[in-house]
């Protein structure tokens, strides 16, 4: 086993680092969270850096990379700020590999160095009120017409929907014996007739708000069908492997600033006479968030390397979801408790780590739901 990272890979790294360091300093972050504004500069100076086309074929003029080269990115992007990191995969999932890996040719023409130059952003939308967990029990409905398809319905939690060009929207195109089978994907443009926004207030990830839509009546032509129809559930199957990369990847960089920030604070705070980190009740915690994060991040780069090998597993893909996500709410909580009172305050930047985090078990599959995977992957 080789557990070391290519010359490339890491002046990959290297270059992104000073890029975020200069568009996205903590100061940067914690404004974008204050002001519940998305970080647009930071998000542009990655476009204009060509980090867009990373993962879209060199055909189109991106650079054709693996898996591993896309955690690099998304690690170090959530070490900057996790929203920024967030908005940055769901384009490159659901605007490149999306539509690399299913998109007909005119739409990977017309698309692709769009991704590339940053001038399309993407989100999801997938789950409904009536279909969290149970994400194929959807209900939103595509009618064939004549000349195109009319949808109606509801979604919910459609993050980054206010701020994107298109949605890939999971609809349902037929009935059929299994809830998995009749569903059809799209590329909806988010501004037709018939679609209405809604911000949701949520308790963090607040600088790229998750929304409700409706669709009432959208009318889509045939061109926005991405993939086959009635066969869309495999297609989002894959996409929501590629997500638990990008999510557990962002979410290891974010957990690593959070204990950073605890770290230096122990090192720096005194009380009875020497640095709080002295005292085992602190070195402890220090220590067994240490063990998490390289545990995380040792899971982070072999998931990419089963990617890229084709090998990785539903299994697989569960264990990532749940170790990184669980890992993220402890290093976080564990961070503010070390923090004391200053950790509870809304100058001081943990409490913005402690409340992003608590997405991390819920959205993306549920840490219930990654056990339910990882249980039945075992024959229980």
């Amino acid at each position: 086993m080789d557990f070391s990272f290519t010359a490339e890979q890491d002046e990959l790294r290297a270059h992104v680092n000073e890029l975020l360091d200069a568009v996205c300093p903590p100061p940067y972050a914690e404004r974008c969270d204050k002001e519940a504004r998305a970080p647009r500069e930071a998000y542009q100076a990655l476009a204009e850096h060509g980090w867009f086309g990373l993962i879209i074929p060199e055909q189109y003029g991106g650079a054709g990379a693996s898996p591993i080269e896309l955690a690099i990115l998304l690690e170090e992007a959530g070490r900057h700020f996790e929203e920024l990191a967030m908005w940055l995969f769901r384009t490159l999932t659901y605007g490149g590999y999306a539509v690399v890996r299913h998109g007909t040719q005119a739409q990977k023409d017309a698309i692709l160095p769009r991704v590339l130059k940053g001038e399309l952003s993407f989100c999801l939308g997938l789950t409904e009120p009536h279909s969290g967990s149970d994400a194929a029990a959807l209900s939103t409905r595509a009618q064939r017409l004549a000349d195109g398809y009319s949808i109606s319905g509801q979604k919910v939690f459609t993050s980054g929907m206010d701020i994107s060009d298109y949605c890939l929207l999971v609809t349902r195109t037929t009935e059929g014996p299994k809830k998995q089978q009749g569903i059809t994907n799209f590329l909806v443009d988010t501004r037709l007739p018939g679609i209405e926004v809604r911000k949701i207030e949520t308790l963090g990830q607040r600088a790229i708000a998750t929304t409700q839509v409706f669709y009432s009546d959208v009318r889509v032509p045939c061109e926005a069908v991405l993939g086959e129809v009635d066969h869309g559930w495999e297609a989002v199957d894959a996409y929501l492997w590629y997500e638990r990369l990008c999510l557990s990847a962002a979410r290891t960089g974010a957990a690593i600033a959070a204990f950073d920030i605890a770290l230096q604070y122990a090192k720096e705070r005194e009380q009875f006479g020497r640095p709080i980190g002295k005292f085992q009740a602190i070195s402890h915690k220090l220590a067994d968030m240490k063990v998490m994060l390289d545990v995380s991040r040792v899971l982070v780069y072999r998931f990419a390397w089963l990617m890229a090998n084709g090998k990785a597993t539903r299994h697989d893909a569960a264990v990532l979801k749940l170790y990184t996500g669980e890992t993220y709410k402890s290093v976080s909580d564990l961070g503010l408790q070390i923090l004391g009172g200053y950790g509870y305050c809304m100058e001081y930047p943990m409490q913005r780590f402690f409340r992003d985090s608590r997405l991390a078990v819920i959205g993306g599959g549920t840490s219930e739901i990654q056990r339910n995977i990882i249980a039945r992957g075992l024959g229980l």
